[in-house]
């Protein structure tokens, strides 16, 4: 009998406190983010977690226009969401974000100067930058045996069945614009078009448009040139693949920022903003910067990486020369005429 009592009293005092346990998972914050394709070191994911006892809902998107396209279709209420500047600053105009308190952040103090008050944020109200990169020619020097510094051999005979294109409608008709003698942000709608045809004639010879499939087709030789990030030309390069270039066309490409900034739909601003300090500090930025392969705004990062990897200083998608950047632009947000490029990216694809 005694027993049985105290199995009893037992039960009584376990049941409350597992109540209490089971309420407090319950009240757990959950940040959903809403982030690139393999845009980010899981273990710091774990490391965030533990440190702070925030769990992460993690969701991926391919492109910038898949991204706005979830957001404004509502569904998932995301804290933390990675654009790129150009649609940063659409965001911003179309007053979809929240602005940050950087008492919360005080890690930004280590972001450079370079990447401070840009265009698409001029006050640096609304986002943080999170890696920065170009766009440009990836290409197997074992086929490719004649001199690359130009889009032109995106579009040459010589090479077909063996070129990618980039499955992202800014990126692919902007470098085809300053091809053409234009600016990557042209509003001409006879510009646009004349960029459109060259694309669309462009079609029989290509292999495709892909995006996360572009590492993988170039290592296993499926093809020879393909238009992507300079972070692709970095993931190859970690992997110790030799014979993969990477360049800058000298008609030009654009320079672009891929920030963090926090979509009104966020329901946990103050742990939203603890994440991006977080990912701000330059430890953690360093062993991000390492796996990912894109370049970091956070200059300590820069400052480690020229000491652990010397021979990065020569390589154009880590560390691109003054004069390589001179040739760039960012992209900036077009205005009425984005509806030009989304019809010219709708016959494109078609085609």
């Amino acid at each position: 009998m005694k027993r049985i009592l105290a199995i009893a009293l037992a039960c009584l005092v376990i049941i409350p406190v597992f109540g209490l346990l089971t309420g407090c998972n319950q009240n757990k914050v959950v940040l959903n983010i809403f982030n690139w394709g393999d845009y980010i070191n899981n273990d710091l994911i774990t490391k965030f977690e533990k440190e702070t006892g925030i769990k992460i809902n993690y969701e991926m998107f391919d492109t910038n226009e898949t991204m706005l396209a979830k957001l404004e279709t509502g569904g998932t209420d995301y804290d933390i969401i990675f654009p790129s500047d150009y649609i940063v600053e659409e965001l911003i105009i179309r007053d979809m974000l929240m602005e940050l308190d950087f008492n919360n952040i005080p890690n930004f103090k280590y972001v450079d100067n370079r990447f401070r008050n840009l265009a698409y944020d001029p006050l640096n109200k609304y986002s943080v930058p999170y890696f920065w990169g170009t766009l440009g020619i990836l290409y197997n020097t074992d086929v490719v045996k004649e001199k690359v510094d130009s889009t032109s051999i995106l579009f040459d005979e010589k090479h077909a069945g063996q070129i990618m294109m980039l499955d992202s409608m800014r990126d692919s008709i902007g470098i085809t614009l300053q091809m053409l003698g234009y600016s990557t942000n042209s509003t001409n709608p006879a510009e646009i078009n004349e960029a459109k045809e060259l694309l669309i004639k462009q079609k029989p010879i290509i292999n495709g448009y892909y995006v996360d499939e572009v590492v993988d087709m170039m290592i296993n030789g499926d093809v020879a040139i393909a238009l992507n990030w300079s972070g692709a030309a970095m993931e190859i390069y970690w992997q110790g693949v030799e014979n993969i270039e990477y360049v800058i066309p000298r008609e030009g490409t654009n320079m672009w920022v891929d920030c963090m900034v926090i979509p009104k739909t966020c329901r946990h601003k103050k742990e939203a903003e603890m994440f991006i300090n977080f990912m701000l500090d330059p430890d953690n930025a360093f062993v991000n910067s390492e796996y990912v392969g894109y370049s970091s705004p956070v200059y300590e990062v820069t400052a480690r990486m020229k000491e652990q990897y010397p021979e990065i200083l020569e390589f154009e998608a880590y560390m691109p020369s003054d004069e390589a950047l001179e040739r760039c632009e960012f992209l900036i947000n077009v205005g009425e005429a984005k509806a030009l490029y989304n019809q010219a990216w709708l016959e494109i694809q078609a085609n």
